[in-house]
């Protein structure tokens, strides 16, 4: 191998190490966040209201579709593995419980906000992607309880969803804020 090569090499592996870690550092800091915003909770039954779904469509608008589901996939992980990363410092229980659904649900939130604002991005449209990827978190959360308690989706989606609909449409508001104001500098994390 000449110098060239040689060095042209450790250039380009230097670079991949600092992309690779880049990204890494950013999907676990929206893991971490999630757990944080986890416990904000106001104690309302059957679904406590949290910050979680906020940071959920956040991780997806900065990190972009995959990079947001994994950080949501990561923090399942370690919910499900024991460690107290959802809401009152819970886990594996949560699961299977009334916020089972909507803890499920995560990976696809982030997705939905991340593929549409890949795509497009103004203040109406990082809206419109934010309040539909929580749609699809309410949906699935909302269908879970269904199934758990034994009801109608109607009466699962209202007790799970309408009550929650003010604070939601908070959430994606600061969330879409948010966004597109730190989006103006860059148009995704430094990744």
């Amino acid at each position: 191998m000449s110098v060239n090569e040689s060095v042209k090499s450790n250039i380009f592996l230097g670079s991949a190490s600092r992309v690779f870690s880049s990204e890494i550092f950013w999907v676990l800091s929206f893991t971490m966040m999630t757990f944080l915003a986890a416990q904000v909770e106001v104690p309302v039954q059957p679904v406590p209201f949290t910050l979680q779904t906020m940071l959920v469509i956040l991780a997806g608008a900065f990190l972009g579709r995959k990079n947001g589901a994994y950080s949501q996939i990561i923090y399942l992980f370690l919910g499900s593995i024991g460690l107290p990363v959802f809401a009152g410092f819970s886990s594996t229980a949560s699961l299977y419980g009334p916020t089972g659904g909507y803890l499920l649900a995560f990976p696809l939130g982030a997705y939905v906000s991340g593929l549409i604002l890949e795509k497009r991005r103004s203040i109406v449209i990082t809206w419109l992607a934010m309040a539909l990827a929580s749609l699809a978190i309410i949906l699935t959360g909302a269908s879970y309880l269904s199934l758990l308690f034994h009801r109608s989706f109607g009466d699962a989606f209202f007790v799970g969803a309408i009550i929650f609909s003010v604070w939601d449409i908070i959430k994606i508001s600061a969330a879409a804020s948010i966004y597109f104001a730190i989006s103006k500098k860059y148009s995704k994390l430094p990744l």
